[in-house]
Parts: C-alpha cells; structure tokens; sequence
C-alpha cells in the first residue's frame, strides 16, 4: 500500500426526517401497500438466478444459523413480488462447521451448481473457500468479515469492515473512559490478529496497549481468563506493590476495563466473570456486536446481569432502529417461526445487507439490457461501479470501484470503516451516540506487533 487516502463512501448522519421517511417507503413497499418497482411480475420468463450462502452449525465454536435462515426468508419474500428483477432467486445453503475442509466443500458445492454468487456468508477459513470461487470467477458479496482473504481477495466485495473495524472502533470508545484495558480473545490466528487492532484505537485515544489474554475459542469455563484480566486491569496502590505471598491484592480497577470477543462463547465468560468479579473491583466490561446482542444481554439477567453498563461496538445501527423495519417485516412475513433468526444478530443483519446489494446489482444489469445473470456479468458491474448502492442508510453507500477501496494496510478491500458505538442501559442495547464513527484513519494509522 502507498498509505496514499482515497475517496471514502459518502457517510450517512444521524436519522434524519429523509432517512425516517425513505424507511417508511420501504417498509410500505414491504407489506404490500406498493408495488416494488424491480418486480415485473413475470418471473416465470426469466433465468433464475442461484446464490449460495453458508455459515457454520450445530458446532462447539462460533454458529451462525440465522444467516443461512435469513437468505432464504429473503428469497421467499423477493420470488413473491417478482424475483430480482423478474428472476426467481435460488438459494443454495451450506454448513462451514467451523472447518477449514467444510468451508472448501461449500465453495466447490457453489462451482459444481451453478452459483453467480456467494451472499452473506461466514468463515474463518478464507484461505480455503476462496480459491474455488476465483478459479471460477464467482464473487464472494457481503461475507461477514471473519476472515482476512474477504478484505484482500479481488472476487470479494465486503459490506463492513470486519473484525479489523469493529476492534479498531471498540478501542477508540475504550480509550475515552478506561485507564487500563484488558482484552479476552480466542487462542488462534484470528484471535493473535485482535490485540495490534484494538491498541490501534487504544493509542489513538492516548492509552497504554491492552492486557492480552488468550483463552480456548470454545472452553465451558473461563475462570482462569476472567483472574488474567481482572488482574490485568487492578491498579496498583501507590507506595506498594500489589505482589505479596498470597498472590495479588490490593487496588480496585477504577478506571479498569475488561473487553471479551469470544463469538458464541462470550456468554460463558460473562458468566464466569460475574461469578469471580471482586466487589472492590470497579471494572466496565466491552465487547463487539456478534459476541454480545439483545439476546445474551437477556440471557444474563437484563438490566441485573453483568452487561449492564457494557460498551459495545458494532457496524450497523442498533437493532431497535427503524432502518431495520423492512427487515423485521420479511422475517415475520417469510421466516414462517424459524427460530434461527435473530433480527438483533449481526450475522442476519449482514446477510439482509448482503442481499440488498445483490438485488439493486441485479436490477442494474437488467436496466442495461443483460438478460443473462452469470457471475461474470455480476462481478462487472461490481467492478465497474457506476451506482452506489443504497442500504437505506444502515451502511453508507457502497461501491467497489478501485477509488473506493481504503488505505488500509493487510485489509486493502475494505470500502466501509464506518462503526456505531452502543451501550446496555436498563437491559437494553441502545445507540451510546447518534451516526456512524469512521475509523479508516484509526486503521491506516495502526502500528504491528501490538
């Protein structure tokens, strides 16, 4: 990289009167009191087009059902009113599970079926699914962001900007109110990536660099990880040291913050956190949306269990937020009780994202006269850029011409650095400030080695 800036997406302000009244258009547009202006009604003429999404289930580690779930609820409510622009969209789902020769399996599943796309997926293992999909020129639109090859590969045209923003950001809304931070991360390659990304947001903010505990990315107990890092954090009484015989004493953690990014198994350290927290430890503890939503805050006790007060960082606006209403409204309509679905999961809300992308590109081709949706012409029109693409303001505008692509070193792919700062109060996850925080300077700012 050149470390030379480039145009960022256009970033959307706060809710605004035009934002509230585009998302009621929509929504409208959703429960049928409008005809969508890309359903011709006459899906049956037209080539379907067949995507693939997958993500991981039923494992020990990170799942991601909702998003697998939340491709198809999206392909029912679109073949409803038309299909992409009078082509029926098929889905074709897979199971990641969590390993490296599943996520190849998937990418060759895509190839030997005929998938344009893949849309809103998750994998840790980029290295092992993208080299099917390049080989066969497929695009790889709106992944999660869990792995680095997502924010490197040509064929991939992320919506977020990944564990790389959400960290960067989490240490920026850390730096402004803990002394001391101390991170709890999975033992493995991504998680050796998360300490120089958060002390990149950390040092921006004048603070020291993190307290680094690793601990097993799918352990049942985390007692240990949760003393490192309440150890990590204590301050040290002036005039003495907090080392006696016994171990460590002395000094509360005023101003000590913990933060825990464990994907499914965060909720199982907050458990074991709340159980150890020393009372004379007066500790916050943080986390990034995707290890910690509505769902673990309920499931911890609300406004009485240990996330009240937590910061949080996220990509997109809080769930509660009236952006998300069309999406809530196809969920209900064409989820049919699938409990997998989570509106408050970041998974399903990227892959409701991942799928906007889709549909506006695929209406794109259509206006220009391409009949025929082949990943070729997909990736084209990608590349080319010459709409931005609208998510009704829970993104900026994206596009992913070669002007748009961020400064950002090891993560040269990501268009949007755009995160939201978040807070559990009265056991709900609410917006902690108004917009959208860029952290593309935080990113391309960052030192290695942590």
């Amino acid at each position: 990289m050149t470390g030379r800036r480039r145009p960022f997406p256009r970033p959307f302000p706060p809710a605004t009167a035009s934002a509230v009244a585009c998302t009621a258009a929509v929504a409208s547009l959703v429960t049928g009191c409008g005809s969508l202006p890309w359903a011709s009604g006459d899906s049956g003429d037209k080539s379907p087009v067949t995507v693939m999404t997958w993500a991981p289930e039923g494992t020990k580690a990170t799942n991601m059902p909702g998003m697998p779930a939340m491709a198809q609820a999206y392909a029912r409510w679109v073949n409803s009113q038309g299909g992409l622009a009078g082509h029926p969209l098929k889905i074709l789902t897979c199971n990641e599970r969590n390993d490296s020769v599943a996520a190849a399996r998937c990418a060759q599943r895509a190839v030997d079926e005929g998938a344009v796309a893949v849309v809103g997926s998750y994998s840790q293992f980029g290295r092992s699914f993208i080299s099917p999909l390049e080989a066969k020129g497929i695009p790889f639109i709106g992944g999660y962001g869990a792995s680095d090859e997502e924010f490197t590969s040509p064929l991939s045209y992320p919506v977020n900007g990944g564990q790389a923003s959400l960290l960067a950001g989490n240490g920026r809304q850390l730096a402004a109110a803990c002394k001391r931070v101390a991170l709890v991360r999975p033992d493995t390659l991504q998680g050796d990536r998360m300490p120089e990304l958060l002390n990149s947001g950390l040092e921006s903010g004048g603070r020291d660099p993190v307290k680094d505990i690793r601990a097993p990315e799918d352990s049942s107990d985390y007692t240990d990880a949760v003393t490192r890092a309440l150890d990590g954090v204590r301050a040290e009484p002036a005039g003495r040291s907090t080392a006696t015989a016994g171990g460590t004493t002395g000094g509360t953690a005023a101003g000590g913050c913990v933060t825990a990014s464990l994907g499914d198994h965060t909720d199982t350290f907050f458990d074991s956190f709340r159980r150890l927290r020393d009372d004379r430890a007066k500790v916050r503890i943080s986390s990034v949306q995707g290890s910690v939503d509505q769902s673990l805050v309920n499931r911890t006790g609300g406004r009485s269990g240990p996330l009240e007060g937590a910061y949080l960082t996220g990509w997109y606006p809080v769930a509660s937020d009236a952006r998300w209403k069309p999406m809530r409204k196809v969920v209900t309509d064409f989820a049919f009780g699938d409990n997998r679905i989570d509106p408050a999961d970041q998974g399903v809300q990227t892959t409701w994202i991942a799928y906007t992308a889709l549909h506006a590109l695929v209406r794109q081709l259509d206006d220009e006269g391409v009949e025929d949706i082949t990943s070729h012409a997909l990736q084209t029109a990608l590349d080319r850029g010459s709409r931005a693409i609208d998510t009704g303001g829970l993104t900026p505008e994206l596009r992913w011409r070669a002007a748009d692509m961020l400064a950002v070193r090891d993560f040269p792919r990501i268009v949007n650095a755009m995160v939201t700062y978040q807070t559990v109060r009265d056991g709900q996850v609410v917006a902690a400030q108004d917009g959208f925080v860029n952290v593309t300077t935080t990113l391309e700012r960052r030192r290695t080695g942590g």
